[in-house]
């Protein structure tokens, strides 16, 4: 293959989202930000790249995404920077920097990077939507956001998903945990896959989040943290159970979910689809995490969030026949043999009156530009002919419903078309 060929293909682990398929995302998009402002959240943007120092501080030196997979540079000024690999850190350094008043709540839409294996859903160019609220530990935020979450979910038609939920403790009652967990894990060191027998020591808690049958078995009867939290921990999860029963939520505890990442204090969770194998089958998930602003130079400001995997979602809606999106048809297809100044001024005219037009360029025959517009989806096509040309008309022809072909002026094809797209209504012709 040639080097002219391997330039034009994107990049390992990425891919690219054309028309059609971006309708659906758009749709989603648009649901997503529907539920989310419903919720008293505004859109937040930050930008591509960050200080590393975001994501270490913030997101934790001790985390995959961090320690493996972050993709870091330095630009032209030697300065260290990195691409996002998840969105909370980014919204915390920029509430930090402008400190917008408390409470503040903010949904975002991403891509993310992160060097790891292509899997099925999973890109080293992903996208993410999610939401992150600042200034509060209230558990009823905790409820809010996860039920916001499953809303989103079931408005796409989702059903076969669940929802798994843990504590992790805090500041209080956490250390002691790790300290309890550490012995037991270095006590069976040998029986751990062989990269956690060297973290072990650093990252207990890694550790848990294996999935690998080593440290499954290992780990199986390893102290739990439900058993070592303290009682503001305990009544907080309490709380945050009790409203998602209240609002008919379904979760399982699951006290061995600890996540990807070192920031998550008490609430964490975690949404995976049944319709997907198993091994990668999230579609979204998050937590409390009450001291990243701290980390980041703020005061100490709780906050909790999630993000969401747009294509892992969309896979889970294939897999369950769920969020079909056909893409929105032109109102009308403008067909010009006379040399195209007509199918200008026409589209024009139609597009600032707030209907969707397009129309072929090139002087193509009416036989192409009327296979252009059976392509376009269009429900009209608006013919402009040598005779129409003469006599200053427009013939207009349903391409898609029943309906009779009409020829009205050209100054009355706006109100024509608003006529033909209202049901059973057509202006009559003079």
């Amino acid at each position: 293959m040639s080097d002219k060929t391997l330039a034009a293909r994107a990049p390992t682990g990425t891919h690219d989202v054309l028309w059609p398929e971006s309708t659906r995302w758009e749709a989603l998009l648009s649901l997503f930000a529907e539920h989310a402002e419903r919720a008293g959240y505004g859109l937040a943007h930050t930008p591509i790249f960050e200080d590393v120092k975001v994501f270490r501080r913030g997101t934790g030196e001790g985390s995959d995404v961090v320690g493996k997979e972050m993709y870091e540079f330095e630009d032209k000024g030697g300065r260290p920077l990195a691409l996002r690999p998840e969105g909370t850190a980014p919204i915390v350094r920029a509430w930090v920097q402008h400190r917008p008043p408390l409470p503040w709540k903010a949904w975002y839409a991403t891509p993310a990077f992160r060097y790891e294996r292509p899997q099925a859903g999973r890109y080293r160019q992903h996208h993410q939507v999610g939401v992150e609220a600042l200034g509060t530990a209230d558990a009823d935020l905790d409820v809010e956001v996860i039920a916001l979450a499953d809303r989103f979910y079931r408005a796409l038609g989702l059903t076969a998903y669940g929802l798994r939920i843990n504590s992790m403790g805090d500041a209080d009652c956490r250390p002691a945990y790790l300290d309890l967990l550490r012995g037991y894990l270095l006590a069976r060191r040998d029986e751990l896959c062989p990269e956690h027998q060297e973290r072990a020591a650093a990252h207990p808690l890694r550790v848990l989040d294996c999935q690998r049958d080593a440290c499954l078995a290992a780990t199986a009867d390893a102290p739990t943290l439900a058993d070592h939290l303290c009682e503001p921990c305990r009544a907080h999860l309490a709380r945050v159970l009790a409203g998602l029963d209240a609002l008919g939520v379904g979760y399982a505890v699951d006290h061995r979910l600890v996540r990807g990442f070192d920031y998550y204090t008490r609430t964490t969770f975690e949404f995976s689809s049944d319709a997907l194998g198993s091994a990668q089958n999230g579609i979204g998930g998050g937590g409390r995490y009450d001291g990243m602003v701290e980390l980041l130079g703020g005061p100490p400001t709780p906050g909790i969030g999630f993000g969401l995997g747009i294509e892992r979602i969309l896979l889970a809606c294939d897999a369950e026949g769920a969020f079909p999106v056909d893409p929105t048809p032109l109102d009308a297809f403008v067909v010009d043999t006379t040399g195209g100044t007509a199918a200008r001024d026409l589209t024009a005219a139609l597009r600032d009156a707030g209907f969707s037009a397009d129309r072929a360029f090139d002087d193509r025959s009416m036989k192409a530009q009327f296979k252009a517009a059976d392509r376009s989806g269009a429900r009209w096509v608006l013919v402009v002919g040598p005779d129409e040309a003469a006599s200053g008309t427009v013939s207009l022809r349903p391409l898609r419903d029943a309906g009779d072909q009409r020829t009205v002026p050209v100054a009355d094809v706006v109100a024509a078309v608003r006529a033909a797209t209202r049901p059973g209504a057509f202006p009559d012709a003079p």
